[in-house]
């Protein structure tokens, strides 16, 4: 039971950082006002939401499965308060510092109407620390770190984001930028 268990958490782990890479791409996207292919920017907005909240059911099939594998060592405390570890504390601490950062970007995103667009703007902006330390923990804790799969797949992941954070960061990002209109504070 214990090799199915640490068998679906590795994977689910696997699949929620690629979830969340290809959120954070489409979040980029979406910001930038352009659609993607066919899709118009309200869909692309939609998609990006919906992966994100699947790359979040994975994550907690990932820690469920986890938390039943007794190789793991994980506690309960170990899902909410980083560093605490028994097994590889740093690494595990990271990952319990994502879930964390991901909770209240996904919490903020879910109750935006209530707690508003400028709060759930700046809860959002952590995706840009949350992305980097998921990714250094699946590097850290990851027990296929050593793989040519692997090293291929974080490489991926990383240069696709490290790619749009530099468009993000470009001058020509917005697509409709001569006409926007900033409104004074």
């Amino acid at each position: 039971m214990n090799e199915a268990l640490w068998a679906l958490g590795r994977g689910t782990g696997v699949v929620s950082l690629a979830l969340f890479t290809v959120s954070v791409l489409l979040g980029i996207l979406n910001r930038s006002g352009r659609p993607l292919f066919t899709l118009p920017r309200f869909s692309v907005a939609l998609v990006h939401r919906n992966v994100a909240l699947l790359a979040t059911a994975f994550l907690a099939i990932h820690l469920v499965t986890l938390f039943g594998d007794s190789y793991a060592q994980l506690r309960l405390v170990d899902f909410v308060v980083p560093f605490l570890g028994a097994a590889k504390p740093f690494w595990l601490g990271l990952g319990t510092l994502a879930v964390d950062l991901m909770l209240a970007i996904v919490i903020t995103a879910l109750l935006r109407g209530v707690v508003g667009v400028r709060v759930f703007k700046a809860v959002h902006w952590l995706t840009y620390l949350m992305w980097p330390v998921a990714l250094l923990h699946s590097i850290g804790n990851g027990t296929d770190v050593g793989q040519t799969w692997f090293i291929a797949f974080a490489a991926t992941c990383s240069i696709a984001v490290v790619a749009a954070l530099v468009w993000r960061l470009s001058r020509g990002f917005v697509e409709y930028q001569n006409v926007r209109v900033e409104r004074a504070s």
